[in-house]
Formats: structure tokens, C-alpha cells, sequence
């Protein structure tokens, strides 16, 4: 096993029901809003996030010297559980955390008291070769998940080709813009409120450029995605997708579909991005999914 420090925090009483947030690649855990966690804290839960491997407080790795792979970064929820003594939790996954948290879903049945998955696409639906097709102008086999929007696409082949900032206002001001693309149209964008909370996590990162290792985790091992195991879910499953989602629009109902007895949630407005506006619903669905 890779001696590796997971950075995490947890909220309300050991006695509450345990949530345990999983946040999307190359994400840290403070995108996990600090109200919604509050609004889940008050409703009587037990609230943990955590910092993926190679971002925000947690280690960062010389992925040359000790190469990983996104099976490594399953493992970590297991250890992050682990940590905090929790033999099962409620598990709420974010774009691909909610990949994570579909896997473990179906490999330890027994450690998942429930599962919400929001903003993220069906287990082994090969989203990364529908990004990879979309950004590269190659068309979209029959069968194939929904492409982002035309605005997500535009923005992130510019980005490739563009020159990287040199300075920190340069670079949280690229992080600002991506966020403004990953918000959608649904919703005013608060470019203030995305000004702090990219300042937060440009300052606290051990090294921000170490993001960049969840990529290449992904091209050092076997794809962890199984195909055709949706099926196996038992816990009781919630999805949720934003009205307005520009990077996996409809994978949402996808997931559903695939789940036995899955509920699906649309938030009107929503995007990839979880905005103060929707705060209130998304605290409301996961307080009355995870009351046991």
C-alpha cells in the first residue's frame, strides 16, 4: 500500500449519520460547499470530506517515481472510512466521485448505507472517450453517453493551446473562467463568491499543479470502470443533475435507468457546479435520503 496522507475533516456528532463526500478529479474537498455542508451538519449528520490524493492539504506524489492509478484513488475512500472509524457511510459522489462511489457501491455492498451520485455519468459508460472524441472533433459512435455543450467544448480546446498563466491572480483567473463554463447558463455566476473559493484552494495547495497527475493516473492502469454492474447496486440510490448540466448532460437519467429502484432528481438551474441557489434543495434531498 502507498504511504500516502489523505487530508480530512469532519462535522457534527460522532452519534449522527455518516455522509461521506466524495469530490470530483482534481478537485479538492472544500467544493463541497461549506453551507451545504452546515445544512447537513444541522439536519443531524455526520459530515466528512476529504482531499483527494495530489491536491489541496493531502500528499502530492512524483507520479514518475510512484506512478498511481485511479483504482489507488478508489482505495483512498476506503482509507479515508477507515480513518474515521466508520465500518459503512452514506456515500455522496460528485462528478467522478460519483463515479468512486458507484464502484464501491457495487464491490462492498456493506459498507454503503445509501448512495447519491450528482453530476456524473454511469459506471462504465466510457465517459472519457466521449470528452476525448468531443474535444478532438471525432464523431460519437451510436450508443455513446450525450457530449458536453458546445460552450464546454470551445472552452477547453482553447485551453490546450493556450499558454499557462505565470502568477497567482493569472492563474486563479483561469480557474475562475473554467468554473464560469462548469456553472452553465442556468444561473447568474457570482463571480466574487468564485474569486474566493479559488483563492482557497490556490493557497491552500500544497502544489496546484499536482492536479495534473489524475489524468495520468487514469492512463497508467486498467480502466476501473466495469461494464454492465449498475445492476448490482443495492443501496438505495438517488441521482441528481442540474437542469442546465454542460459536461455530462443526461447521464444522470442514464444512471437511474440502470439502478433498480433509483430516484432521479433534476435541479432546475444547476449546472456541473454547486451554486449557493441550489444549496437548500440539495441539503433538503440528501437530509431525507440518508434519515435511515
Amino acid at each position: 500500500m502507498q504511504n500516502i496522507a489523505i487530508w480530512s475533516e469532519e462535522f457534527g456528532a460522532a452519534t449522527d449519520e455518516p455522509i461521506l463526500l466524495i469530490m470530483g478529479s482534481m478537485s479538492q474537498g472544500i467544493l463541497w460547499p461549506d453551507e451545504l455542508v452546515g445544512r447537513l451538519t444541522a439536519g443531524g449528520r455526520r459530515v466528512i470530506r476529504y482531499d483527494h490524493r495530489d491536491t489541496g492539504r493531502s500528499d502530492t506524489v512524483d507520479f514518475a517515481a510512484q506512478p498511481y492509478t485511479w483504482e489507488d484513488i478508489k482505495n483512498d475512500v476506503y482509507r479515508v472510512m477507515d480513518a474515521h472509524g466508520l465500518d459503512s457511510a452514506h456515500l455522496v459522489g460528485h462528478s467522478a466521485g460519483g463515479l468512486l462511489a458507484q464502484l464501491i457501491a457495487v464491490e462492498a455492498p456493506e459498507r454503503v448505507r445509501s448512495l447519491t451520485v450528482i453530476a456524473a455519468s454511469p459506471l462504465g459508460g466510457g465517459e472519457g472517450q466521449v470528452l476525448l472524441r468531443a474535444l478532438t472533433g471525432q464523431p460519437q459512435p451510436e450508443g455513446s453517453l450525450p457530449e458536453p455543450s458546445a460552450e464546454f467544448v470551445d472552452f477547453f480546446r482553447a485551453l490546450m493551446v493556450a499558454p499557462p498563466a505565470e502568477d497567482r491572480r493569472g492563474v486563479i483567473d483561469g480557474m475562475i473562467a473554467e468554473q464560469r463554463v462548469l456553472h452553465g447558463t442556468g444561473l447568474p455566476f457570482d463571480e466574487d463568491a468564485a474569486r474566493r473559493l479559488q483563492e482557497r484552494v490556490f493557497d491552500r495547495a500544497r502544489d496546484l499543479s499536482a492536479v495534473a497527475n489524475h489524468r495520468l493516473a487514469a492512463a497508467a492502469g486498467p480502466d476501473f470502470e466495469p461494464v454492465g454492474v449498475l445492476d448490482r447496486v443495492k443501496a438505495p440510490t438517488l441521482v441528481i443533475e442540474g437542469s442546465h448540466e454542460p459536461v455530462k448532460p443526461g447521464h444522470g437519467a442514464i444512471i437511474a435507468e440502470r439502478i433498480p429502484g433509483a430516484r432521479l432528481l433534476i435541479v432546475d438551474g444547476m449546472g456541473h457546479t454547486l451554486p449557493a441557489e441550489t444549496h437548500r434543495e440539495l441539503a433538503d434531498a440528501i437530509l431525507t435520503h440518508t434519515a435511515g
